[in-house]
Protein backbone atom coordinates (compact mmCIF):
# COMPACT_ATOMS: atom_id res chain seq x y z
CA UNK A 1 0.00 0.00 0.00
CA UNK A 2 2.84 2.40 0.51
CA UNK A 3 4.49 1.75 -2.73
CA UNK A 4 0.82 2.48 -4.37
CA UNK A 5 0.72 5.75 -2.15
CA UNK A 6 4.27 6.59 -2.87
CA UNK A 7 3.65 6.16 -7.12
CA UNK A 8 0.86 8.79 -6.91
CA UNK A 9 2.24 11.36 -4.51
CA UNK A 10 5.91 10.94 -7.16
CA UNK A 11 2.99 11.28 -10.28
CA UNK A 12 1.12 14.71 -8.46
CA UNK A 13 4.59 16.27 -8.12
CA UNK A 14 5.28 15.46 -11.67
CA UNK A 15 1.92 17.02 -12.67
CA UNK A 16 2.19 20.27 -10.42
CA UNK A 17 5.91 20.72 -11.46
CA UNK A 18 4.95 20.46 -15.68
CA UNK A 19 2.15 22.48 -14.99
CA UNK A 20 4.20 25.46 -13.14
CA UNK A 21 6.67 24.86 -16.02
CA UNK A 22 3.82 26.40 -18.35
CA UNK A 23 4.54 29.71 -16.52
CA UNK A 24 2.35 32.90 -18.22
CA UNK A 25 -0.29 34.87 -16.04
CA UNK A 26 -3.20 32.33 -17.31
CA UNK A 27 -4.61 34.60 -19.30
CA UNK A 28 -3.94 33.07 -22.76
CA UNK A 29 -2.06 35.88 -24.58
CA UNK A 30 1.70 34.23 -24.38
CA UNK A 31 0.78 31.66 -26.87
CA UNK A 32 -0.24 34.73 -29.17
CA UNK A 33 2.97 36.50 -28.26
CA UNK A 34 4.86 33.39 -28.95
CA UNK A 35 3.73 33.12 -32.84
CA UNK A 36 1.30 30.36 -31.77
CA UNK A 37 -2.39 29.41 -33.54
CA UNK A 38 -4.92 32.46 -33.85
CA UNK A 39 -7.78 32.57 -31.10
CA UNK A 40 -10.73 30.48 -31.84
CA UNK A 41 -13.38 33.17 -33.45
CA UNK A 42 -16.50 33.93 -31.40
CA UNK A 43 -19.55 31.49 -31.53
CA UNK A 44 -22.46 33.14 -33.35
CA UNK A 45 -25.04 33.48 -31.80
CA UNK A 46 -28.67 35.62 -32.34
CA UNK A 47 -26.64 38.17 -30.35
CA UNK A 48 -24.48 38.74 -32.93
CA UNK A 49 -27.07 38.61 -35.85
CA UNK A 50 -30.40 40.61 -33.73
CA UNK A 51 -31.94 41.15 -37.36
CA UNK A 52 -32.37 37.89 -38.49
CA UNK A 53 -34.98 36.32 -39.26
CA UNK A 54 -37.09 33.29 -41.07
CA UNK A 55 -34.85 30.76 -42.48
CA UNK A 56 -31.38 32.29 -41.48
CA UNK A 57 -32.79 33.01 -37.63
CA UNK A 58 -33.49 29.15 -37.77
CA UNK A 59 -29.87 28.56 -39.48
CA UNK A 60 -28.23 30.19 -36.37
CA UNK A 61 -30.34 28.49 -34.12
CA UNK A 62 -29.84 24.96 -35.15
CA UNK A 63 -26.99 24.93 -37.91
CA UNK A 64 -24.24 27.55 -37.19
CA UNK A 65 -22.45 25.95 -34.63
CA UNK A 66 -21.60 23.40 -36.67
CA UNK A 67 -21.64 25.30 -40.14
CA UNK A 68 -20.30 28.42 -38.82
CA UNK A 69 -16.35 29.43 -38.83
CA UNK A 70 -15.11 27.26 -35.82
CA UNK A 71 -17.89 24.74 -37.06
CA UNK A 72 -16.55 20.95 -36.82
CA UNK A 73 -18.95 20.78 -40.31
CA UNK A 74 -16.98 23.45 -42.10
CA UNK A 75 -13.74 22.04 -40.73
CA UNK A 76 -14.48 18.69 -42.29
CA UNK A 77 -15.96 20.25 -45.80
CA UNK A 78 -12.52 22.26 -45.87
CA UNK A 79 -10.98 18.92 -46.42
CA UNK A 80 -13.34 18.24 -49.99
CA UNK A 81 -15.19 21.49 -50.87
CA UNK A 82 -13.48 25.01 -51.95
CA UNK A 83 -16.07 26.89 -50.12
CA UNK A 84 -16.73 24.92 -47.16
CA UNK A 85 -19.80 27.65 -45.25
CA UNK A 86 -22.48 27.10 -46.20
CA UNK A 87 -24.07 30.71 -46.00
CA UNK A 88 -20.74 31.49 -48.68
CA UNK A 89 -21.61 28.67 -50.75
CA UNK A 90 -23.51 29.08 -54.01
CA UNK A 91 -24.69 25.53 -54.84
CA UNK A 92 -27.31 24.40 -52.77
CA UNK A 93 -30.30 23.18 -53.50
CA UNK A 94 -33.35 23.10 -50.90
CA UNK A 95 -33.87 19.89 -51.91
CA UNK A 96 -30.28 18.84 -51.04
CA UNK A 97 -30.59 20.71 -47.90
CA UNK A 98 -33.20 19.10 -46.92
CA UNK A 99 -32.00 15.51 -47.99
CA UNK A 100 -28.62 15.86 -46.33
CA UNK A 101 -30.23 17.25 -43.13
CA UNK A 102 -33.03 14.33 -42.86
CA UNK A 103 -30.71 11.57 -43.98
CA UNK A 104 -27.21 12.28 -42.75
CA UNK A 105 -24.01 12.90 -45.04
CA UNK A 106 -20.22 12.27 -44.02
CA UNK A 107 -20.13 12.88 -40.78
CA UNK A 108 -23.04 14.82 -40.12
CA UNK A 109 -25.62 12.80 -38.14
CA UNK A 110 -29.28 12.34 -39.39
CA UNK A 111 -31.67 15.41 -38.51
CA UNK A 112 -34.88 14.06 -36.79
CA UNK A 113 -38.16 16.18 -37.24
CA UNK A 114 -38.01 15.77 -33.28
CA UNK A 115 -34.78 18.53 -33.38
CA UNK A 116 -36.14 20.34 -36.43
CA UNK A 117 -39.22 20.42 -37.61
CA UNK A 118 -39.96 20.43 -41.73
CA UNK A 119 -41.19 24.11 -41.82
CA UNK A 120 -37.77 24.95 -39.68
CA UNK A 121 -35.45 23.10 -42.28
CA UNK A 122 -37.46 23.96 -45.50
CA UNK A 123 -36.95 27.77 -44.29
CA UNK A 124 -33.28 26.59 -43.79
CA UNK A 125 -33.30 25.16 -46.87
CA UNK A 126 -34.98 28.18 -49.12
CA UNK A 127 -32.45 30.26 -47.25
CA UNK A 128 -28.86 28.63 -47.95
CA UNK A 129 -30.54 27.60 -51.22
CA UNK A 130 -30.59 31.54 -52.25
CA UNK A 131 -27.39 32.18 -51.17
CA UNK A 132 -24.59 33.28 -51.17
CA UNK A 133 -25.45 35.37 -48.04
CA UNK A 134 -21.48 35.81 -47.38
CA UNK A 135 -18.16 36.18 -48.70
CA UNK A 136 -15.95 33.46 -48.10
CA UNK A 137 -13.25 34.44 -46.25
CA UNK A 138 -9.77 34.52 -48.25
CA UNK A 139 -6.60 32.80 -47.54
CA UNK A 140 -7.80 29.22 -47.92
CA UNK A 141 -10.52 26.84 -48.39
CA UNK A 142 -14.21 28.08 -46.80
Amino acid sequence: MRKFAASHAALLAAAFSLASCAGGDGAGGDEAAAGGPPPMPQPITMAQRPDATGGEAKYVEYCIMCHGPNGMGTGLLGRRMEVSLLEARDNLTAEYVITAARMGIGNMPAIPRGEVSDEDLQAIADYLAAGPHIEAPAGGPQ
